[in-house]
C-alpha cells in the first residue's frame, strides 16, 4: 500500500488510537487526519485536539454529532422496535454507520486515500466500519492496525509509546478493568470478570443507573409525546432528539431502569458476554409499543414485528447502508405516519410500566370493546361462523386420523 499518502483515523485520544497515529505515520510514511465524534459519550472530546497536535497532526476534525446521531440513526432504528436476539438495544452498533459516513466524507474533503480505525480483529466493529465505508465509497482503502501489527496488549502499547515518544496521560486512580463504549443511547461493558458468564457483574461497574434496590421508594410518572413514531416531548415540553434522550437517560438512571446482562452471538462467529445500560432507550421502546398498540392496524403491526429479527441483524452486522435495510426502513417509516399521541409511564425500581396511552388516530373503539351493552355495534352470533370456518382444516385433519392427541 505504498500509494497511501493521507489517512483519516477515527480518533478518541486514548492509548490505542494515539499509538495508531504514530504507527500509521511510520509504517505508511503518510499524513494522518484525525476525526473525533461527540456522540454523547459523556466525556469531553476537545482534549483530543491537543493530543493530536502533539503527535504532529495538522488536520483535526472534532464534531458534535449528537443530534444527527439520535434523529437520523437511533430514532429510525427504534421505529422498527429493534432489539437483537430479544434483548440488546444495539447501542454500539447504531453509532458505527454515522462514524463510517463521516470518515468517508472527511477523506473526500481532505483528499485522503484511506481511512483507519482502532477496532480489533476479534470484534464486530471492524465489520461495521468497513462495510459502511465500502458501501459509501467502493474505492476507499481501509487500514486496520489491529490486524497488521504485533502490539497485542496494553503493556506492548505503552512500551511502543515510550520508544516512539508518544505522550500518554497517566490517569491517577484505579483504571476500569472493563472495555467500555458509550454514546447517548447506551454504555457497554465487556472483559474482566464478565468473561465468565457465571460471574455476576460488580455493582461498582455500573455508571449510569442505580441498582433497583437502591432506587427511590416513590414511583415517578412521565408522559412521552410522539409524532410520526418519534418521541418529541416529555411531560408536555417539546425537546430536540438528543436532549430528550439525555433526559430519559437521567430519569431512567435514577430509577434503575435499563440494565442488561447478556451473552450475544457476534457476527464474526463467537459468543460474547456483555453488560449494557440503556435507560432512555428502554423507556422509549416501551412507550412506542404502547402507542402502536392503539394506532397500528393488526396486520401492519404483526408484519412489522416479523421484521424485527432481520432488521436487528442488519444493524448488528453492519449493514445499515445496505439496500435491504433501506427497503425495510421505507416500509417501516410508512407505517409510522399514524403513530402520534401520548403515553403515560411509571418508573419504579428498575421497571417501566405503561399506565395510559392516547391518540387522535387510535383504532381502539370503546363501543365495540366494551363488556357492557354495545347497542348492536358487534353481533356476537357472527363469531359462530367465523370459528367454524377457521376450524374447517382442523376438523378435516381429525376426520382423517391426523389428530395430535
Amino acid at each position: 500500500m505504498s500509494d497511501i499518502n493521507k489517512v483519516v483515523l477515527a480518533y478518541s485520544g486514548g492509548l490505542d488510537t494515539s499509538v495508531i497515529v504514530r504507527w500509521l505515520q511510520e509504517t505508511y510514511n503518510c499524513e494522518v487526519v484525525t476525526f473525533t465524534a461527540d456522540l454523547g459519550q459523556g466525556e469531553e472530546v476537545e482534549p483530543a485536539r491537543a493530543k493530536a497536535e502533539a503527535l504532529g497532526v495538522r488536520e483535526i476534525f472534532i464534531e458534535d454529532l449528537k443530534e444527527e446521531f439520535v434523529s437520523e440513526y437511533v430514532f429510525p432504528m427504534f421505529r422498527a422496535n429493534t432489539i437483537y436476539e430479544g434483548e440488546y438495544l444495539l447501542g454500539t452498533s447504531i453509532a458505527r454507520p454515522l462514524i463510517a459516513k463521516r470518515l468517508v466524507e472527511i477523506a473526500e474533503e481532505t483528499g485522503a486515500d484511506a481511512i483507519s480505525h482502532g477496532a480489533t480483529g476479534k470484534g464486530n466493529d471492524q465489520v461495521r466500519f468497513e462495510l459502511g465505508a465500502y458501501a459509501l465509497n467502493p474505492q476507499i482503502q481501509v487500514i486496520a492496525p489491529w490486524r497488521e501489527w504485533d502490539l497485542t496488549s496494553r503493556e506492548t502499547l505503552l512500551a511502543y509509546c515510550e520508544t516512539h515518544d508518544i505522550p500518554v496521560e497517566q490517569k491517577r486512580g484505579q483504571k476500569s478493568p472493563y472495555s467500555m463504549d458509550a454514546n447517548l443511547l447506551h454504555i457497554s461493558y465487556e472483559g474482566a470478570v464478565l468473561e465468565d458468564p457465571w460471574a455476576a457483574p460488580e455493582e461498582s461497574m455500573w455508571r449510569w443507573t442505580v441498582s433497583p434496590e437502591a432506587a427511590p421508594d416513590q414511583a415517578e410518572e412521565l408522559v412521552l409525546g410522539f409524532r410520526g413514531g418519534d418521541p418529541v416531548s416529555l411531560n408536555g415540553e417539546p425537546l430536540s432528539a438528543a436532549v430528550l434522550l439525555a433526559e430519559l437517560n437521567r430519569i431512567g438512571g435514577l430509577h434503575g431502569v435499563g440494565r442488561l446482562d447478556i451473552v450475544e452471538n457476534r457476527y464474526v462467529g463467537m459468543k460474547s458476554r456483555g453488560c449494557y445500560e440503556t435507560p432512555g432507550g428502554t423507556i422509549m421502546l416501551k412507550a412506542r409499543r404502547a402507542l402502536e398498540s392503539i394506532t397500528l392496524d393488526r396486520e401492519v403491526a404483526h408484519f412489522k414485528d416479523s421484521l424485527i429479527a432481520r432488521y436487528a441483524e442488519l444493524i448488528y452486522n453492519g449493514y445499515w447502508w445496505s439496500p435491504e435495510r433501506q427497503m425495510m426502513q421505507a416500509a417501516i417509516d410508512q407505517s409510522q405516519a399514524v403513530v402520534n399521541g401520548e403515553v403515560r409511564l411509571k418508573l419504579y425500581k428498575g421497571n417501566v410500566t405503561v399506565t395510559g396511552r392516547q391518540s387522535d388516530q387510535s383504532l381502539f373503539d370503546e363501543a365495540i370493546a366494551t363488556f357492557e351493552d354495545d347497542a348492536g355495534a358487534y353481533n356476537q352470533q357472527d363469531a359462530e361462523g367465523f370459528i367454524r370456518l377457521n376450524a374447517l382444516r382442523l376438523r378435516t385433519a381429525a376426520k382423517k386420523g391426523r389428530s395430535l392427541r
